[in-house]
């Protein structure tokens, strides 16, 4: 998918991108998956008072109360598994921010070349199906690129982060110009806010979600689909330790020779001095570090399935305690389509299982190697 065309869907000027030879228009009948991202959404945010769309969904559909994240920094890595079904070692997306060695500089991973590994979103067109994003967020779509079928190309005045009313919109128009068979859709907003801001974003993201299932309702549509509910890690609002830069640069032996990465609560920290000075220093910074005021853990970007793009060390602080370790995202299964059960499942379950899900889904083989997660049906 190399070029693509900008179609002009009926609803609002929302501008919808093709891959070459793919038109707008139904396909059929058949099933419908939307997976929906609420970013940053906690478990514990989830009740009638703020979330009742979301709470009628979990009463008829199977909710997964032991649903982890996998490991990973930032919003894209999580993305990226739930589309590709591997852990960041595999799939080429480790952090939302690393320092890139080959161009010297600290950079987000936001291009479609960060990504290594198929997704479904271009693994099921090859089965005949039609795949849709729609992301809000410049950086999600920019390593996503034209992997889908289609994808929201959102114009002035919301190039950058689209607010949730606008996500939603351009989600209505798509199902209703090019019906994708499966649609990748994130509401950003509750990411983006704090404080007094944070419950109100949750409850406008669970009123998209509403939207949502009363359109397909509408459309005749609902009969037939399948919505995984999730978020991509939960989102910790503690304040901000400080910067690690003032305590390397006060060593003799890292000053000018570290750079680091900041990822919301963990610094993806890279030695750039003499390669053969590497071991040695690691260890003396491991030690530097792991003594700053703030720090929580330590770690090497294989102990947590981090690729090579995760520097040489990974230091998590406060807000970042729910990267090491897999921390309570909500995860549940709804829709009107046969497949879907009822009820509460003990199964532990992450993230990294949503892929298998869609594979199943639509009976698309495993992908080379296979996946590192498994279907929740």
């Amino acid at each position: 998918m190399k070029r693509r065309s900008l179609l002009k869907a009926a609803a609002g000027s929302v501008l919808l991108s093709a891959a070459p030879g793919v038109a707008l228009g139904t396909t059929g009948v058949g099933r419908r998956v939307y997976v929906v991202v609420v970013d940053g959404l906690r478990p514990d945010e989830v009740g009638t008072a703020l979330t009742p769309n979301l709470v009628a969904l979990r009463a008829n559909g199977t909710y997964f109360p032991r649903a982890r994240s996998a490991p990973a920094v930032g919003t894209i890595p999580h993305h990226v598994m739930m589309m590709t079904g591997v852990r960041p070692d595999r799939g080429g997306v480790s952090a939302d921010t690393i320092f890139d060695r080959a161009r010297g500089v600290v950079r987000t991973l936001g291009r479609a070349s960060d990504l290594t590994f198929p997704t479904v979103l271009e693994r099921l067109p090859a089965l005949g199906f039609r795949t849709g994003s729609v992301l809000p967020k410049e950086n999600l779509r920019g390593v996503f690129g034209a992997r889908a079928s289609y994808r929201w190309e959102p114009g002035p005045p919301v190039e950058g982060n689209a607010p949730d009313a606008f996500t939603s919109h351009a989600l209505h128009a798509m199902i209703d110009e090019a019906d994708p068979d499966l649609v990748l859709v994130h509401f950003g907003d509750h990411d983006r806010e704090g404080g007094l801001g944070r419950p109100l974003a949750v409850r406008t993201a669970d009123e998209q979600l509403g939207k949502l299932v009363r359109h397909l309702e509408a459309s005749g549509r609902w009969e037939r689909s399948v919505l995984v509910v999730t978020a991509d890690h939960p989102v910790d609002r503690s304040s901000p330790d400080g910067s690690l830069r003032g305590r390397l640069d006060a060593d003799a032996l890292l000053r000018n020779r570290v750079v680091i990465a900041e990822n919301a609560g963990a610094d993806l920290v890279s030695w750039t001095g003499p390669a053969s000075d590497r071991d040695l220093a690691l260890r003396h910074l491991e030690s530097v570090v792991s003594r700053a005021p703030g720090v929580l853990s330590v770690h090497r970007p294989a102990e947590l399935r981090l690729g090579p793009d995760a520097g040489d060390l990974v230091v998590l602080r406060e807000a970042g305690r729910h990267l090491a370790a897999p921390a309570p995202v909500p995860l549940l299964v709804a829709g009107g389509d046969p497949v879907v059960g009822r009820g509460v499942s003990a199964t532990p379950v992450s993230t990294v299982d949503v892929a298998p899900t869609v594979g199943r889904l639509f009976g698309l083989p495993e992908p080379p190697g296979g996946y590192d997660g498994q279907s929740v049906i």
